[in-house]
């Protein structure tokens, strides 16, 4: 019987140091170590265990070209840092060919070379006499099926590497692979929950700015400190809300617009954050429509991930900025709305109640008002409810320019302005059309004026409201005016009995409008625009889109019904002094 052999002693050792090592591996991947600090530890658990003269782990860069080296065992920090930034090793899509570690790299084998001075086509000689190395060992570090770096072995003389050498180096290099993918998970882990706090700390710093009501200024500043940078931001009409720093660092409005703000728009979360020329900016949604951008320049340096969090968090608590200034603007506008419509339904001004609404709104009911009526021609392509809003927005802000404030509300689907006259009533009724003109969806705007009054507001509303009656159904548009530009009409306008009015016009019209009213057929209006047309029935017909037969038929039911002869002069003359007088009564009517 052949005697049991016992374990050579030097063997034990040298398997304790390796299960030491792998251990110790191990043990500093469990503890947390950072990824720069296992890295390391790879290398100089490598270099101990082979008595290597320098070691290296070396993995991809960022865009996956070159190979650097990440830790290290035997070389100097500036060493490593020249290498990196001016001789890394470049990674060959061709897996025979390159540096030895980008061979390993791209055939997942090892590759070893005796002596660099006799490896042709050895680029790195240069590298090496500097390093001092003359034989190096580079092996793939594998985990399951892709390669994330090598293990780089050096030695300062030429030296043959055995397989017991590779192998060895083989089994370091598959624990030291599973180390750096696991470091690599906790190092990622980390950052991302030291993102996280960050990202929650600059989310409450910029909350707690809203909620003290720093608005739109406040969120700017605090922007800018935290990004270091200038900040711009701006409404969907372009209007800077709110800078901060030097304005020769953000775009100029020809700038900002150039970006459309509807092509700005997407759905929350993407898309929002976007590079355009020198400038970064950001969408402001709220209700999926873009209300506002910031803007900042971009740097020499991209947007880190925690800048880009910023960013996000200041366009979340800047769309909850403009939500309160939209409902806050809503709640205003309605009190006006109800302001408007008390006094022109006759409420007495001199009251306590109306003065104190009036004075917390800013308006000074004192003084002598124009009332100005507008009516708003809408785009074929544009929501009428939307421009009709826009329309109200942008007077509301025109008018928020003057002192005293004049009140502006829409009143029975008509944007009705009471203007302090200070200036003439042309000149304010002009003011208000351009600024509707300009207004985005506004093909057209008729305005009509009243003249001041002290006390009888109403009257005046009802004044102006007649006198846009009268110049719409008189074929005017794009234009403002005043009861002076309507003659006769303007004259009647300033009556205020419209019963009397109806009552002389129906002298004339009484058969007519009863027909209208109980068979729902359209006499009067076929009357008034055939007296537009200069009689012309063809031209009637054309207007109302109808034949001419059918022209002609309505007319001698119109005479039918009124005991009227439109062939008479006369009768012409009655009949349209009579359309005044309804006119003037419609738009006369109280509100």
């Amino acid at each position: 019987m052949t005697p049991k052999k016992e374990p050579d002693p030097e063997s034990l050792t040298e398997l304790r140091r390796w299960l030491d090592a792998v251990g110790a591996l191990t043990a500093a991947v469990n503890s947390g170590l950072g990824l720069r600090d296992v890295l390391d530890l790879i290398a100089e658990t490598a270099r101990t265990l082979l008595a290597l003269d320098f070691c290296g782990v070396l993995v991809p860069d960022a865009a996956e070209r070159n190979l650097v080296i990440a830790g290290w065992s035997g070389l100097t920090e500036e060493y490593v840092a020249r290498v990196n930034s001016d001789r890394p090793v470049r990674l060959e899509a061709d897996a025979d060919g390159g540096a030895p570690s980008s061979r390993a790299f791209r055939s997942g084998r090892p590759v070893a070379v005796a002596d660099i001075a006799r490896e042709l086509g050895f680029i790195w000689g240069g590298v090496a006499r500097e390093q001092g190395y003359r034989s190096m060992l580079s092996v793939p570090l594998v985990t399951g099926s892709a390669v994330v770096g090598t293990l780089n072995s050096y030695f300062s003389a030429v030296h043959d590497f055995t397989e017991l050498e590779i192998d060895r180096l083989r089994l370091l290099a598959d624990h030291a692979a599973i180390a750096l993918t696991s470091a690599r998970m906790l190092d990622d882990l980390r950052h991302q929950h030291e993102l996280a706090t960050r990202s929650e700390r600059i989310h409450d710093r910029l909350l707690r700015v809203a909620l003290r009501a720093g608005g739109v200024d406040g969120i700017a500043a605090a922007v800018s400190d935290l990004l270091s940078r200038p900040v711009l931001v701006e409404d969907a009409r372009g209007e800077v809300l709110a800078h901060t720093g030097a304005l020769a660092g953000l775009p100029p409005a020809a700038v900002r617009a150039a970006l459309g703000v509807d092509g700005h728009a997407a759905d929350p979360g993407t898309g929002l954050v976007r590079e355009h020329g020198d400038h970064v900016v950001i969408g402001v949604l709220l209700e999926g429509s873009v209300v506002a951008r910031l803007w900042l320049p971009r740097g020499p340096a991209p947007l880190s991930p925690l800048d880009g969090r910023a960013l996000e968090h200041a366009s979340l608590v800047l769309s909850l900025e403009m939500f309160r200034r939209r409902t806050a603007a809503e709640v205003e506008q309605r009190l006006r709305g109800e302001l408007l419509a008390d006094i022109l339904g006759g409420s007495d001004l001199a009251s306590g109640p109306l003065r104190e609404r009036a004075d917390l709104l800013g308006h000074d009911l004192t003084r002598p008002h124009l009332a100005i009526v507008c009516r708003i021609d809408p785009d074929p392509a544009a929501r009428p409810g939307a421009v009709a809003q826009r329309a109200l927005l942008a007077v509301t802000r025109l008018a928020s320019g003057h002192t005293p404030r004049p009140l502006v509300a829409l009143h029975r689907q008509a944007l009705v302005a009471l203007w302090p006259s200070a200036a003439g009533a042309r000149e304010a009724g002009e003011t208000v059309r351009k600024a509707l003109v300009a207004v985005p969806g506004v093909a057209d705007a008729l305005v009509a004026v009243s003249a001041p009054a002290h006390h009888g507001i109403a009257q005046s509303y009802r004044t102006a409201l007649g006198a846009l009656t009268v110049a719409g159904h008189a074929g005017r548009s794009g234009t403002t005016v005043t009861v002076d530009d309507l003659g006769i009409g303007g004259l009647l306008l300033q009556l205020e009995d419209s019963a009397q009015l109806v009552a002389f016009a129906d002298r004339t019209l009484a058969g007519v409008r009863r027909h209208d009213r109980a068979r729902g057929t359209e006499l009067l209006r076929t009357l008034r625009v055939h007296l537009d047309a200069r009689l012309d029935r063809r031209e009637t017909a054309r207007r109302l889109n109808v034949h001419p037969n059918t022209v002609s038929q309505r007319l001698r039911r119109i005479e039918a019904v009124s005991g009227l002869d439109l062939s008479l002069p006369e009768t012409i003359v009655d009949v349209r002094a009579a359309l005044v007088l309804l006119d003037v009564a419609e738009g006369a009517r109280p509100a």
